[in-house]
């Protein structure tokens, strides 16, 4: 080898970037486990609301210690910022992926149109949009074009003074288009904007946000992040802040009181006569007066029948621009009955355009109260300020003490502010600061008009939401509505238990692979452990250093490069023997068992480099780091099995000392093997045959246990402080959801709980009422007292660990297009495959041997699937994970099939008089060793993540599992009897004329 001692200085030399790399990594997890021991020792487990407290302790040490000089002048802050990144599954935390709303944009774009086309096309898009994976904006350009003479530049739609600079009335509808795309596009990058900015103000550390294509999705990972309800919260708010002038709430006394007596006559039509005769004799005092008895008499009511439909509702009565109090769970009973039209035509003529919206929650003797306001609004449903002329906001208190935000306007706003405060103080008014239809304040104004454009808004929140509340004002308003159609949430807990099980299994892999290498090949097996060792630490160096994410499926690519990146040794190692056993000496054996291996070692690694590039690009979350490490692994292992472990066995043998590539247990192991793989070949077609029959049988009749992410749905995984049965409280789920099912997820006292119930209704109340749900169902197997806030959110720290300790939402549109990408996946990998084999052996058999192979190997890991979905004990689910595995097995399966085929095209070159099955069969004979070598290493390591890795990933290990197995007899009984049986006649007759020609000895004995 060449040019060894530049070799040596590349690799001590990155070695040692990998180790800095890591070395932050390092110094991160130091302190953090001095921070965590600290608050350990300053808090007791005693004390009430001990997990927070220690958060709060631990917070406050690192914040001491940020800026500290640990080591070589690196501090915990530039640390944190540079160390191995640790995924969701590992950390716990939520990752979201938000749709934004291009129906609304459009609305926005039209300036709120009302034009018949126009509603009409977003209706139908609307219809579309849940079957179709089209973007909205091509299903409502088609909607709309379907319409006779209707024109996107007309002054009712898109050829407003908003869009004057852009569109006119002459533009047809293609050039129109052109125009609201890139408007659409513009809005969807402010939206991703806005977002980055409100959550670089989170907090959160190595949070990531990407635009996922020009679909108008939004991915946002926050590793770490504990206070789910608070994300979702700040990621979905629009913060459409407006500022309107506000009625008195006594002016709507009279108002009320013929609301109620028409909800009588509207409500209980059987009593309409009597109650319109009581209401006729009503004057408007009387009417107040009712009110006041009501509420004097409150309590006596709510134990007797009342034919008040509206005030029987009422609470307390209103105070200044407080109409009326009621509880929280009446609001929507309330919002049904102020938005009837009988009762809105009782308005009078001042108040025709009024828009009831309501306060703050608030919590008075433990029942949940809100008030409900009046805003002076106009025919267009415009505020007199928006939040648009806001320029900075910031979290402060009132003069009562009580948590504010406190904002600044720009000149025009500033300007508009002081006419509102202006008229507000002439008139004795309020003027009511409102934040996506929610009225935080109502403030008067008592010193007259307020110049400077400064306001405060104040209410009943804490610091947390108070500087949530300023962040996302500071930030701006989302232009469009942002729904969560996919989320996955970890609890820090689970993140614990899968860091502890993948540590376990990387150990114990790594264990038998260094023990075996040695078992088999001695001192060479101790050198191929050292470039092992070398390649660990520079698989980890270049995950820290590219910033990328390890997550639970990452850690299992790494160990299954583990498992695979002995299989280059094991080529070369294999190729030296046989070197040794021509009686060549030790120093020419070792140079050309390098030289005759490398054609083998880079095609197999290549095949399964591919499969890892089509999963990269079509993957998504975890599968983008399975990979990420399976690629760096591939190309890391290539290197220290090619060079490093070359330098080693160069190094021990330079000074004559013998190196024999064997032990005494394994010098004579598979030598002088025989084995008729041909004669045999009948009968691997027919077990193939019984096996992928009952394989599409199955798929037929049983189908395949869909997962989440391909089918749309929501699924939790809850742990319960005992065991229970799946089987029970399946019955009781399916009842309450109407769609359920419960399956034990590892332990006995885990449940993966998974339900379609409003698949496809978005928005944080309807996940909410189905947590909810979930909650009440399960309530009689949770420990009495545990509260639904316990339940639904997992601490880290919480004495049993009971309630929900992950979840995951996924609407049915985005499921449909995972399933879609993944479908590209598997298929755009066997293109790619079967194009790279056709470009290196230049035969189509090959191809043809091996693309079927790979088929056959997929049809049957999807019959297992099928035939075990509900036989196993753990999860059979296809999913995107599956995915994964159906992927990597492909890049396996091609890396064996690969690794033969070159053998076969070596025998043929060298011996050109041999028959054509006698040339397969010494070319198969010769790769047993390595073929089995390979195999059971990878199949151990596979194994022991089986068993250890955790319960998220042992389907996905079940199929690895599988597709070794079967993916090592395939490419000795499918892909290369098919090769033969396709080539025979063609290599037959070659033979023949090569007898005769001598001339043509040098040429591939197969023609295409």
């Amino acid at each position: 080898m060449q040019n060894k001692g530049l070799i040596k200085l590349f690799a001590v030399l990155f070695g040692l970037v990998c180790i800095y790399q890591l070395s932050f990594t390092f110094i991160t997890n130091k302190v953090e486990g001095d921070a965590e021991a600290f608050a350990e020792q300053k808090v007791s487990e005693n004390v009430e609301d001990y997990s927070n407290q220690r958060e709060q302790v631990e917070a406050r040490y690192l914040d001491s210690i940020s800026d500290n000089n640990i080591f070589a002048g690196i501090t915990y802050e530039t640390a944190k910022e540079k160390e191995l990144n640790k995924g969701l599954d590992l950390k716990g935390g939520i990752n979201v992926i938000l749709q934004i709303s291009v129906k609304d944009i459009l609305v926005e774009l039209a300036n709120g149109s009302n034009d018949p086309a126009f509603r009409k096309a977003l209706a139908e898009a609307d219809e579309a949009q849940k079957d179709s994976q089209d973007d909205y904006l091509d299903l409502f350009f088609q909607a709309f074009n379907n319409q006779p003479d209707a024109k996107l530049a007309s002054p009712d739609i898109f050829a407003n003074k908003n869009l004057s600079d852009d569109i006119n009335f002459e533009m047809g509808n293609p050039e129109v288009q052109q125009v609201i795309r890139r408007k659409v596009d513009e809005s969807i990058t402010s939206a991703f904007e806005v977002l980055r900015k409100r959550i670089d103000k989170f907090g959160v550390t190595q949070p990531n946000i990407q635009r996922l294509g020009d679909s108008g999705r939004i991915l946002v990972e926050l590793p770490g992040a504990k206070d789910i309800e608070r994300v979702k919260d700040l990621l979905q708010s629009t913060a459409q802040l407006e500022f309107w002038h506000v009625f008195k709430g006594n002016e709507f006394n009279s108002f009320l009181g013929q609301a109620n007596a028409k909800l009588k006559q509207v409500l209980a039509p059987e009593e309409a006569e009597e109650t319109e005769n009581t209401a006729a004799q009503d004057s408007t005092a009387t009417q107040e007066e009712d009110i006041d008895e009501l509420l004097a008499d409150a309590e006596e009511e709510e134990t007797q029948e009342s034919n008040e439909p509206l005030f029987e509702l009422i609470k307390a009565q209103g105070g200044g621009p407080v109409i009326a109090t009621f509880a929280l769970k009446d609001t929507a009973t309330v919002n049904k009955y102020l938005r009837m039209p009988q009762v809105r035509s009782l308005l009078s003529a001042d108040k025709k355009y009024a828009k009831f919206v309501w306060g703050i929650p608030s919590s008075v003797e433990g029942n949940e109260l809100i008030d409900l306001y009046a805003l002076k609004a106009n025919k267009s449903n415009e505020p007199d300020l928006s939040g648009s002329v806001i320029t900075d906001a910031t979290q402060t208190y009132d003069q009562l003490g009580r948590v504010a935000v406190s904002m600044e306007m720009n000149g025009k706003g500033a300007k508009k502010w002081e006419e509102m405060t202006g008229k507000a103080y002439n008139q004795g008014s309020q003027i009511a600061i409102v934040l996506d239809d929610i009225v935080y304040s109502a403030p008067g104004v008592t010193t007259g008009p307020i110049s400077g454009g400064r306001s405060e808004i104040s209410g009943d929140f804490s610091v947390t939401e108070g500087q949530d509340l300023a962040n996302v004002l500071r930030a701006g308003k989302l232009p469009a509505s942002a729904d969560i159609v996919q989320s996955e949430v970890v609890g820090p807990s689970l993140g614990q238990e899968a860091i502890d099980s993948g540590i376990m299994s990387f150990l114990i892999a790594l264990a038998f692979v260094l023990l075996w290498m040695v078992f088999y090949y001695g001192k060479a097996g101790g050198f191929a452990d050292i470039a092992l060792a070398i390649n660990i630490l520079f698989i980890f160096g270049i995950l820290a250093g590219l910033g990328a994410v390890l997550t639970l499926p990452g850690i299992a690519g790494i160990v299954l490069t583990i498992g695979m990146s002995v299989d280059a040794n094991v080529l070369i190692f294999e190729r030296i023997r046989e070197e040794l056993a021509k009686g060549k000496s030790q120093v020419d054996s070792i140079k050309d068992g390098f030289s005759n291996a490398l054609s083998s070692i880079l095609d197999a690694n290549i095949t399964t480099g591919l499969t890892g590039i089509i999963l990269l690009v079509f993957g998504t979350g975890p599968i983008k780091g399975f990979a990420t490490t399976l690629l760096i692994g591939i190309c890391t292992s290539l290197f220290t099995a090619i060079f490093v472990t070359r330098l080693f066995i160069d190094g021990y043998g330079k000074n004559g000392k013998s190196l024999m590539f064997a032990t005494g247990a394994t010098k004579n192991l598979f030598q002088n093997v025989d084995i008729k793989f041909i004669a045999k070949r009948k009968i691997g077609y027919v077990l193939s045959g019984i096996l992928i029959v009952a394989s599409l049988v199955s798929l037929a009749v049983n189908g395949l246990n869909q997962g989440v992410d391909f089918v749309g749905g929501r699924t939790y995984t809850v742990r319960f402080d005992q065991d229970v049965n799946a089987t029970e409280i399946e019955r009781e789920l399916v009842s309450t959801f109407g769609s359920a099912e419960a399956k034990t997820f590892g332990t006995n006292n885990q449940l993966k709980i998974t339900t379609k119930y409003k698949v496809d209704q978005e928005g944080t109340e309807v996940d909410n009422e189905i947590s909810e749900k979930l909650y009440q169902t399960l309530q009689s197997y949770l420990p009495a007292g545990l509260t639904y806030d316990q339940f639904k959110t997992v601490d880290d720290d919480s004495a049993a660990d009971v309630g929900v300790m992950s979840s995951m939402k996924v609407g049915p549109t985005i499921a449909d297009d995972i399933k879609k990408a993944s479908v590209w996946a598997v298929l755009g990998s066997l293109i790619v495959v079967f194009l790279y084999i056709l470009f290196r052996f230049r035969k189509w058999q090959f191809s043809l041997g091996a693309v079927a192979a790979v088929f056959h190997d997929v049809l049957i890991i999807l019959g297992i699937f099928s035939l075990a979905k509900n036989a196993m004990p753990f999860s059979m689910e296809i999913n995107q994970a599956f995915i994964a595995a159906i992927l990597t097995v492909v890049g396996y399966s091609l890396n064996d099939t690969v690794v033969v085929f070159d053998r076969i095209r070596e025998f043929f070159k060298e011996h050109t008089s041999w028959p054509f099955h006698k040339t397969i069969n010494s070319a198969l004979n010769s790769t047993i060793s390595r073929t089995l070598n390979t195999s059971l290493t990878t199949l151990i390591v596979l194994l022991a993540i089986f068993i250890f890795g955790g319960e998220s990933i042992r389907g996905f290990m079940f199929a690895l599992i599988i597709g070794v197995v079967v993916g090592t007899y395939s490419s000795l009984f499918i892909a290369t009897p098919l090769m033969y049986d396709t080539a025979k006649k063609k290599s037959d007759e070659l033979l023949r004329t090569k007898e005769k020609e001598e001339e043509k000895e040098e040429e591939e004995p197969i023609q295409a």
